[in-house]
């Protein structure tokens, strides 16, 4: 979810292009949580200029854990985590069952969806998987990810980005 709002939100490189976030952003960013919440209703404009904003205060983590900077990381999720009034609480809606939420009632959506990334971001840099936080190494992307493969080498932010630095040192190496 968190990843997904920073490459569908923050404007940068990807994929060896300038990117730049799709207009209208409550597109963007409805595509972004229909990835983790297939029934998610949607966002306003509104609502979704307000996550663009959180999800560029969330790419402040990601960068930093880039640059090594864990500290730096750590103070911003900090700062989120109590900008967004983070905090636990069971909650029951649309039929579901009891689950866990980070934000209480009242909240804005982008504020609610700022508290629980915030959440999942300082659990992360709060284990020994925070050197899983990571910017794509690919030439020309800046597109961020989470490498939950098992034995932490992820590297890139898709498929088609490993693809595309494969595809150049074969071809460097074919010139020679």
């Amino acid at each position: 979810m968190t990843v997904g709002f920073v490459n569908a939100l923050t404007p940068g490189m990807r994929r060896g292009k300038p990117f730049t976030p799709h207009e209208p952003l409550d597109a963007a960013a409805t595509t972004a949580a229909r990835e983790v919440y297939p029934r998610h209703p949607g966002f306003t404009a509104p609502d979704a200029a307000e996550l663009a904003e959180v999800a560029g205060r969330l790419r402040v983590v990601f960068d930093a854990m880039d640059d090594g900077a864990v500290d730096d990381a750590a103070a911003q999720v900090n700062r989120l985590i109590d900008d967004h009034n983070a905090r636990p609480r069971l909650d029951r809606h649309d039929g579901e069952p009891w689950h866990l939420h980070f934000h209480g009632p009242g909240g804005t959506m982008a504020g609610d969806w700022g508290a629980s990334c915030a959440t999942a971001l300082a659990i992360v840099l709060g284990s020994e998987f925070s050197d899983r936080l990571g910017v794509c190494t690919a030439p020309s992307c800046d597109r961020v990810y989470v490498d939950v493969s098992r034995n932490g080498t992820r590297r890139f932010c898709s498929t088609a980005c490993q693809n595309r630095v494969k595809t150049a040192a074969f071809r460097a190496r074919a010139r020679k």
